[in-house]
């Protein structure tokens, strides 16, 4: 009888099979799977790591971590970099402008001071300490999670709709009626979600163990990726919010009564169309950015330290030498395109239901109702397709990862992926990224509250009316959402990998993970229908 391979290691690093993970997910006893027998490690390395090999179906082995040196999907790449540039054009003009007027006035805590009715340092100071706020909750998050996954899962589901009514009480006491009304809606929502997925979360709970257990020997793969992305979206995040002041400064209707006052000879302009124009540039460039930074992120941890457990196991077992950043030297070349181009679709999803979102919120003001609940009407439907997209790209970003493919053929073949083996009932099952997702949103609320309690203590000048507050409020959610999806993703990829490793190899989960390889079995059948010791 052949025994199980080793995954202790070589070289003295941490030992994989050493307790408490060899409690949790021990092999199986008796005899390896007929398949197995054949083979010590799977896929065959024979020291030569990135050849194709035959698997225990006889197919070709693709080279997953080493697909071909080919760039995909160029007129998206080069449409990215052109708008890249783009905005840091208009950036460098609107900065260079805002320099010069000494960033219009304001300051740092209790200033009264600025220019009234345009935004200025003020609002600059509340976003960059927002965006601190929202870097400080999110390590916290993460690293109570690390410490008891199991219960912040359930936690995490449940603090959106304790946070949503804890904002709300404190709207109706400060008489903000219609903010505290909509979180009250919040939290009916939530609270019916929660009681629809508080039974699914053993498997979440096996699932994030072992994606914790795969980061702590990959520490600096895992966290420190994720921590780059933060700090990188934090910096496009500032940019973007200097940016957008700089901009209502150089082209507002405020900036144009006060440089024409100045300099009657200006021709300098700065109408209307130009500004909503402009930020409706500056915000489309923005999140096509962020979605990118999020994406490139993902694709590699994928390509990195997950998929590599995966197919070749821990260090000493064939993972291949420095995947993760490997893993990154594609995503931010070669797979570029490709990531862009899945990316564009979400962000013009993105901007059309915030553009419908305006109009209904406008129509309202206007007296138009009918106008105001089909615009609505129609931002939720494009909310759903968004949302959808946006689930079902992240599979395909995977697919990018591991095999180099443009974004088209990646769809496809994530679409017959899931379709032939039904892990679309897994996908759908899986509350994992639910949770992330949700702890994202209670750290924005947070944020909200935070932007909201210093704006009534400072009280800056261009706000003594409140008029900008609901803006405010939304970018601070926007900013502390942002950041810590970019830090909670992170996880979530090592969930996905796995997902997208078992529609395709079911059999090396029952190698790596034989308990929730059991549970799998037992409540999806047909995913690994065919394997050993299954029916």
């Amino acid at each position: 009888m052949q025994s199980q391979p080793s995954y202790a290691p070589a070289g003295g690093a941490p030992v994989w099979n050493s307790q408490p993970y060899a409690q949790q997910y021990s092999g199986p006893s008796g005899p390896p799977p007929a398949q197995f027998s054949q083979q010590s490690q799977y896929p065959p390395n024979n020291g030569k790591w990135g050849e194709e090999g035959n698997d225990h179906t006889g197919h070709a082995e693709p080279q997953r971590f080493k697909p071909k040196k080919k760039w995909n999907d160029i007129p998206f790449l080069i449409f990215y970099i052109l708008t890249v540039a783009g905005f840091a054009t208009v950036s460098g003009l609107a900065l260079y402008s805002w320099v010069k007027n000494d960033g219009g006035g304001g300051g740092l805590g209790g200033s009264r001071t600025g220019n009234k009715g345009i935004l200025n340092s003020s609002t600059v100071y509340l976003l960059l300490l927002t965006t601190a706020c929202s870097m400080v909750l999110t390590l916290l998050y993460m690293i109570l999670l690390r410490a008891f996954p199991k219960p912040i899962l359930h936690v995490s589901l449940i603090l959106t709709p304790i946070g949503a009514l804890a904002v709300a009480i404190y709207y109706f006491y400060v008489k903000y009626y219609s903010g505290a009304i909509i979180f009250v809606v919040f939290v009916i929502l939530f609270a019916f979600v929660y009681l629809g997925y508080r039974k699914r979360v053993p498997m979440a709970a096996m699932f994030l163990n072992i994606v914790l257990d795969i980061a702590k020997h990959h520490k600096m793969g895992v966290y420190g990726t994720a921590i780059i992305a933060i700090i990188v979206q934090a910096g496009v995040g500032i940019w973007f919010v200097f940016t957008i002041v700089a901009t209502y400064l150089r082209w507002g209707n405020a900036a144009c009564q006060a440089g024409s006052a100045a300099n009657p000879t200006s021709n300098t302009s700065c109408t209307n169309a130009t500004l909503i124009g402009l930020i409706i540039f500056e915000v489309f460039a923005y999140l096509w950015m962020s979605q990118v930074i999020a994406n490139v992120t993902l694709a590699t941890l994928a390509g990195g330290p997950f998929g590599s457990w995966y197919y070749f196991g821990p260090r000493g077992q064939g993972m291949p030498p420095h995947p993760t950043r490997s893993s990154f030297v594609r995503a931010s070349t070669l797979s570029l395109g490709s990531i862009a181009f899945g990316s564009l679709i979400v962000t013009l999803l993105q901007l059309i239901r915030m553009l419908l979102n305006w109009a209904s919120q406008n129509a309202a003001e206007d007296g138009n109702p009918v106008v105001a609940i089909l615009a609505c009407c129609a931002a939720c439907f494009v909310g759903c397709i968004e949302g959808l997209v946006e689930y079902f790209n992240k599979y395909a970003y995977i697919e990018i990862a591991l095999y180099g493919k443009p974004y088209i053929k990646a769809a496809k073949d994530t679409w017959s992926l899931i379709t032939d083996r039904g892990v679309d009932a897994i996908i759908n099952d899986t509350i994992v990224a639910l949770a992330m997702t949700w702890g994202s949103f209670f750290i924005g609320l947070l944020c909200v509250l935070f932007a909201y309690v210093y704006l009534r203590a400072t009280k800056p000048a261009y706000n003594s009316d409140g008029s900008y507050t609901p803006a405010i409020l939304v970018y601070a959610w926007f900013v502390g959402f942002q950041v810590a999806q970019s830090l909670t993703a992170a996880i979530d990829a090592g969930v996905s990998t796995i997902f997208v490793g078992l529609a395709e190899h079911p059999e090396i989960l029952q190698q790596r993970a034989p308990a929730l390889f059991n549970l799998i079995a037992q409540d999806y059948p047909r995913v690994v229908h065919g394997i050993h010791g299954t029916v």
